[in-house]
């Protein structure tokens, strides 16, 4: 297969970014709203470049609000700004539209270090984040992909900085568990008091339905003290009570997230923190892979209690995600 046929085929998988329509638009910080109304009526722009900034600053913004937790903009660095350029890359957008898109935030950015920085406290010492980025990459790679110890540091010390409580509370649950995302969705509160004997590194979830036919197969997870820290944490911050940990609030009520809260979670957020493409398929295999391969825990062990497979052949052929470059090189010698 071509480079050229191989790059049509992944863009094909790209999704698009979503409209961001007036109601949408309510829902972000009304100090950004009010930013960016103040600075297209200030500025003298045509029609058409008037019409794309008011589109493009919307796309960041709604971003900031769903991706940042709403971080305030003077709060934004470049590092932040990196990952929403990921983030539109990891849609298929062409390097003109995320240029344009740079260029918006750019001309916004200059703004409040000219204009507003003048009257505003906040942003006194404020920079242009968009400023002295690297080059962005060409391609983007869909590739199958481990996410190692590192990447789950790197991603739960990201949303920490973000304040994203329910997001570590799902990654620790999902890179330590290893459950699918059908399972943990499933998780009562009643977990946080389980009892805990001395000594011990984990509690055994109530039962939950995993795949298969009818209701689906029983199964019961062990929920290390990761994934417990984690959960509390969120328990302790929703400020709110709940028969389920993984809620959110959906019209002012709080509700157990969907299945579908996982994929966008995913794909809006963790993936552009780590730059490349992951849903959460790949934590079931990660989770697994990290105990054989890191930690050193037996097959037949991970594959029965972790797995939930009846023959670890199963483990193998579809959760296995070791490269045995140790092992490889050691034959010849």
């Amino acid at each position: 297969m071509s480079k050229e046929i191989e790059q049509n085929m992944l863009r094909k998988r790209a999704q698009k970014l979503p409209e961001v329509t007036d109601d949408m638009w309510s829902q972000v910080d009304q100090e950004h709203r009010d930013l960016v109304s103040e600075f297209l009526d200030a500025n003298s722009f045509r029609d058409k470049t008037k019409k794309q900034y008011h589109s493009t600053l919307r796309q960041f913004f709604w971003w900031v609000h769903t991706s940042l937790n709403g971080k305030k903009l003077y709060k934004i660095t470049k590092r932040d700004f990196i990952r929403y350029q990921s983030f539109l890359k990891n849609r298929g957008m062409s390097s003109s539209g995320i240029a344009l898109k740079k260029a918006s935030v750019s001309s916004l950015n200059n703004y409040l270090e000219n204009v507003v920085a003048e009257d505003d406290t906040n942003y006194k010492t404020f920079r242009n984040f968009t400023r002295g980025l690297p080059a962005i990459p060409k391609t983007v790679t869909y590739e199958k992909v481990k996410v190692t110890y590192d990447d789950y540091k790197l991603m739960m010390d990201t949303l920490e900085e973000d304040e994203n409580y329910l997001g570590m509370a799902w990654l620790a649950t999902a890179f330590n568990v290893g459950g699918r995302r059908a399972e943990l969705v499933q998780f009562k509160t009643e977990i946080l008091d389980y009892p805990l004997n001395e000594g011990q590194s984990y509690v055994m979830s109530h039962k939950v339905f995993g795949k298969g036919t009818g209701e689906g197969k029983v199964l019961e997870y062990m929920v290390n003290l990761e994934a417990l820290k984690y959960m509390r944490l969120w328990h302790e911050k929703r400020g709110y009570d709940h028969e389920f940990i993984f809620t959110t609030q959906y019209g002012g009520e709080p509700k157990q997230i969907s299945e579908s809260w996982a994929d966008y979670f995913c794909s809006d957020v963790l993936s552009d923190i780590l730059g490349r493409r992951i849903n959460p398929h790949l934590f079931k295999a990660s989770c697994i892979t990290y105990l054989l391969e890191v930690k050193k825990i037996k097959l037949e062990l991970v594959s029965r209690y972790i797995a939930h497979h009846e023959d670890v052949s199963t483990t193998i052929k579809h959760y296995d995600l070791r490269n045995f470059e140790e092992e490889k090189n050691q034959i010849f010698t």
